[in-house]
């Protein structure tokens, strides 16, 4: 049974914050420049914590594989439990879909680059994309299936590489690059995308930062495996976004004063990653480049594999209380693995299908991580609403280790579990983790140009509000009747 070590581990290998960042990294530099990169990142390092101290106190109150989807049932006035928890859940597994998927295609299209890099004769074709898209998707899945202690194992070894990949990057950098000055490295903006205003182009920009901050939530979805989860869980999320936003902060600091103006150059273009140009400028070595390039492809890898875990289980929890279409099927246990093979199959699957946008449509990446961005944080804030709205009304009682009543279930008597930050400041802090959330959601749906076209407008607003209509139908048809919010399992 996992502990805090592993679940830790689990969460610092998913979130994955430098990695992400040079994964995203093209997004923040266009509307945003290099100062305004590294403000959005200061910006979304705070929101995360915010969010995440949040989580950590709703984990603490009541840690299930549901999440999102049990808090809003646990928090919101009894007439709205029911429908504000089925949206909630449909908001996260539409954004744990898709953030998988999206981590499916920055490990594919990686591979690609990498290739370009190592031979400028390769032409990358998006159906080859494709494919190296499946081939990623085949190894997590065999993975997953055979259980056990390889995750945790192979998870084990990621956090090692995560950690010193880490200083193996940042110190060929810092020693064989060229070096940007202080002036244009934190007082240097930009508006590629041609809007109005400086400001409305960092808010653009500043989504990208948010996606390397999401996700890290995947030990919530795992407590139920886990022993002692109510304070295992909260340590496991703060120390995963302590490490990683230190480690992003370094990454980004130094990417910054070792770029050069034109961003990795005319191989950052073709490889679709400017810090594949970037290693090449700064080591003049191809395969000294391709060996950087090796281990944030071997984290993004070993990611999938965690990222698979987490999104199977969220869609399986919800599935258990009967929140989809085929939920008979999708919440199915395995007597013999007691793995849920048939939610992580239908994960694959759909990462699948989505892969195959990329073959008509260059951007079919961009759109797929705003709707991983856009789904995740539309949960965090459905929560984070709830709870300040039950802490400033005063309905949560002290923890106390000798209370004997049902408490943190939907209809009952609601305690701070051992994770709890008290008084004006967690007040605070619930308020401004609600005000950055807001602002994530609202411009994740945004292009990156003012003036898009068809293929370069962001259509993830019509992918998950179709999504959303689609599920408000089934709820009105269907649901209403059979989903009766989260099971709960108490001892006698």
């Amino acid at each position: 049974m996992p502990h805090i070590r592993g679940l830790a581990t689990l969460a610092c290998t998913i979130l994955g914050t430098w990695e992400g960042l040079l994964g995203t990294f093209t997004g923040p530099l266009t509307n945003g420049g290099s100062g305004g990169a590294i403000y959005a990142y200061i910006f979304g390092w705070v929101g995360c914590f915010a969010n995440f101290m949040v989580l950590s106190e709703l984990a603490s109150m009541a840690p299930t594989a549901g999440g999102q989807y049990h808090w809003a049932a646990m928090l919101a006035p009894a007439k709205l439990q029911k429908f504000l928890s089925f949206i909630t859940g449909w908001f996260a597994v539409l954004g744990w879909q898709s953030a998988f998927a999206a981590c499916a295609f920055l490990t594919g299209k990686m591979i690609q680059g990498a290739a370009i890099l190592g031979n400028n004769l390769y032409n990358a074709l998006p159906w080859q994309g494709t494919l190296i898209v499946w081939g990623s998707l085949s190894l997590a899945l065999v993975v997953n299936l055979l259980g056990g202690n390889l995750l945790p194992r192979i998870e084990a070894v990621i956090l090692v590489v995560h950690i010193l990949g880490f200083f193996g990057i940042i110190i060929p950098l810092t020693y064989m690059a060229d070096h940007n000055t202080k002036e244009q490295v934190f007082l240097s903006f930009k508006n590629g995308g041609g809007f109005a205003t400086q400001g409305l182009s960092w808010f653009v920009g500043m989504t990208s930062c948010a996606f390397a901050f999401a996700g890290g939530d995947a030990a919530v979805h795992m407590s139920e495996e886990v022993a002692n989860a109510s304070t295992v869980i909260p340590n496991a999320l703060m120390i995963s976004v302590g490490i990683n936003g230190c480690l992003g902060f370094g990454m980004i600091i130094v990417m910054m004063f070792c770029t050069d103006a034109d961003l990795g150059g005319t191989l950052g273009k073709a490889t679709g990653y400017n810090f594949m140009g970037i290693f090449m400028e700064a080591t003049n070595s191809v395969p000294g480049s391709l060996t950087m390039c090796a281990i944030v492809i071997t984290i993004y890898v070993c990611s999938l594999m965690g990222l698979l875990a987490a999104a199977s289980r969220q869609l399986w929890s919800f599935s258990r209380d009967r929140g989809v279409p085929g939920w008979r099927l999708w919440s199915q246990v395995s007597s013999t693995k007691q793995l849920p093979i048939f939610a992580i199959i239908l994960t694959v699957t759909i990462a699948v299908l989505l892969s195959l946008i990329n073959i008509g449509s260059n951007t079919a990446m961009e759109d797929i991580v705003s709707m991983a961005v856009s789904g995740i944080y539309l949960s965090y804030l459905t929560v984070s609403v709830l709870l300040f709205y039950r802490r400033i009304r005063g309905d949560i009682s002290l923890f106390n280790d000798n209370e004997d009543d049902i408490v943190n279930v939907p209809g009952a008597k609601l305690v701070w579990g051992p994770f709890h930050c008290p008084g004006i400041i967690g007040t605070v802090i619930n308020g401004y983790a609600i005000i950055y959330v807001s602002i994530v959601v609202f411009f994740s749906f945004w292009p990156s140009t003012m003036d898009p076209t068809v293929e370069t407008m962001n259509w993830s607003i019509l992918a998950i509000g179709g999504s959303v209509f689609l599920a408000i139908v089934y709820y009105v048809v269907r649901a209403r009747h059979i989903y009766k919010g989260p099971i709960i399992e108490v001892s006698l």
